[in-house]
């Protein structure tokens, strides 16, 4: 038996000198370097008596460390849970108590406090100095490890939800749930190792450590390997990289500079964005001022990524593709029958890529998992007559008022594209007449002030009736989580009064 995932992306690359990782432009880790010293950390897993099936919680910066340290959790026969470097200590808590894992990583300035936390598994830094750094002694072990066998079918990496809406929920992801999806998405990407991908964005979530570095180690290709998303140092990498994996707040970003020109990436291949919703805005003016289109793709923690735009092909501003091969998506009505082409439905995805269920949570897996394989994602959908799907919004966006369903995304795309509204958001809050009051949040762009009175006008002359919001606010800034996605949950409680 096998270690299914470690011996598909890590074991191949034993001698192989070409740069891995690279930071700084200066320092590369090279693949063969890589699997050396992941060898090394899985001894001293092993000698911090991490055994089969052992959960590993991390909560650090992002560091090449951290990416060995994942790599040498696989080969050691582990379960990977990165935590997001935001969490509270209440937070973290209740994930300790919940997985209870066999070690802890952090931070050497976390360190008193998770100790304190986690009372019964062993706590260890990742890059301070002293004997509690699971990096102590690591030049000494050695180089070659007996890997641990792991079926397709056995856990590599524990995910938690990010609980908006309720209590996290840690999604079970098999050693064939991500090598799966890392083969689909190398082959329909065209990645390569004579790619070289920027890679800015977090690895405690599926996009920065499992899109991004499972399909780099899949083919070989050489990781500009940031700490997070400075824009002077991706400006500086765009020149010789090849690909870059963002969040929409990137591409604005990036488009609020002036050094962003069609001849900066000339040597780029592909833009991907996910995580939250890019805006057709965003992507027009994108294309305008670089030439390229960027790729848009719908993924989540309990499935890695669904679909995408097709590589070769159209890629329409607005819509996140078709399924994945080997994917299946459908829509649903709310007694789980399908809808007809065109209606708004409840999107569930069947295929490999799909989780096991949700840890220590066997009723919850059983809500969202049909008998069938299908998994009920909370996200309502649409497919237009080309099979290209369009996310409207989470099944609690859905604002029910008068008896009439009002998709927000359908007002926010009226708003985005009125003259001086930079972005908008808009949610449903309780009202005692109408079930739900419609209220809208309004971003202006910069400079710019937003008139009530002609947001009123254009939405009137756009939409029915029902669908006006009762209100307009108007924010600096939306509020977001690390991935960018809007958290309208927070919306809902301010403006709930």
């Amino acid at each position: 038996m096998t270690n299914h995932l470690f011996d598909h992306l890590i074991a191949p690359h034993a001698g192989n000198p070409a740069p891995f990782l690279v930071q700084d432009g200066q320092s590369d880790v090279t693949y063969a370097a890589f699997v050396e010293r992941t060898a090394q950390m899985a001894h001293r897993l092993r000698q911090s008596g991490l055994g089969v099936g052992d959960r590993v919680v991390v909560q650090a910066a992002k560091s090449i460390e951290m990416v060995i340290l994942y790599a040498a959790t696989i080969q050691a026969g582990g379960v990977f849970l990165p935590l997001n470097t935001a969490y509270t200590r209440d937070e973290v808590s209740y994930f300790v108590n919940d997985a209870t894992p066999a070690l802890i990583v952090c931070d050497g300035a976390d360190l008193a406090q998770m100790r304190e936390i986690a009372a019964e598994a062993q706590v260890l830094t990742l890059n301070a100095d002293g004997s509690g750094t699971l990096t102590d002694g690591l030049d000494d072990m050695p180089v070659q490890f007996d890997t641990v066998p792991r079926g397709p079918d056995d856990l590599a990496a524990l995910l938690y939800t990010s609980g908006t809406t309720g209590r996290s929920k840690g999604a079970m992801l098999s050693h064939d749930n991500l090598l799966s999806n890392t083969l689909a998405l190398t082959d329909l990407w065209q990645i390569t190792k004579q790619d070289r991908l920027i890679h800015a964005l977090p690895i405690f979530h599926t996009h920065g450590l499992f899109v991004a570095l499972n399909t780099s180690l899949q083919v070989g290709a050489t990781v500009h390997f940031m700490p997070g998303f400075n824009i002077d140092a991706v400006i500086d990498a765009l020149p010789i990289g090849t690909m870059m994996m963002g969040v929409p707040t990137f591409y604005t970003r990036l488009l609020s500079d002036d050094r962003l020109t069609a001849d900066l990436v000339a040597g780029m291949r592909l833009f991907v964005s996910g995580s939250a919703p890019l805006l057709a805005e965003t992507h027009a003016a994108f294309t305008e001022r670089t030439g390229h289109h960027i790729l848009e793709r719908y993924g989540m923690t309990e499935t890695n990524m669904n679909t995408s735009n097709p590589y070769e092909g159209a890629r329409l501003p607005g819509t996140v593709g078709h399924p994945l091969p080997g994917v299946e998506v459908r829509l649903t009505d709310a007694n789980g029958a399908e809808v007809p082409q065109g209606d708004v439905g409840m999107i569930e995805i069947r295929g490999p890529n799909v989780f096991q269920g949700y840890w220590q949570m066997p009723e919850k897996t059983a809500e969202e998992l049909r008998d069938n394989g299908f998994f009920i994602t909370g996200d309502l959908g649409q497919v237009d007559d080309q099979g290209f799907l369009s996310i409207v919004g989470r099944q609690k966006d859905l604002i029910i008022t008068g008896g009439y369903n009002v998709y927000p995304k359908e007002i926010e795309d009226v708003l985005n594209d009125i003259p001086g509204v930079d972005e908008s958001a808009v949610v449903g809050v309780p009202d005692a007449d109408f079930g739900e009051a419609i209220i809208a949040v309004v971003v202006p762009e910069m400079g710019a002030s937003v008139d009530e009175d002609a947001l009123r006008s254009v939405v009137a002359d756009k939409l029915a009736r029902f669908k006006h919001p009762r209100r307009y606010e108007v924010m600096q800034d939306l509020p977001r989580n690390t991935m960018g996605k809007v958290q309208k949950n927070i919306l809902r409680q301010q403006f709930d009064v």
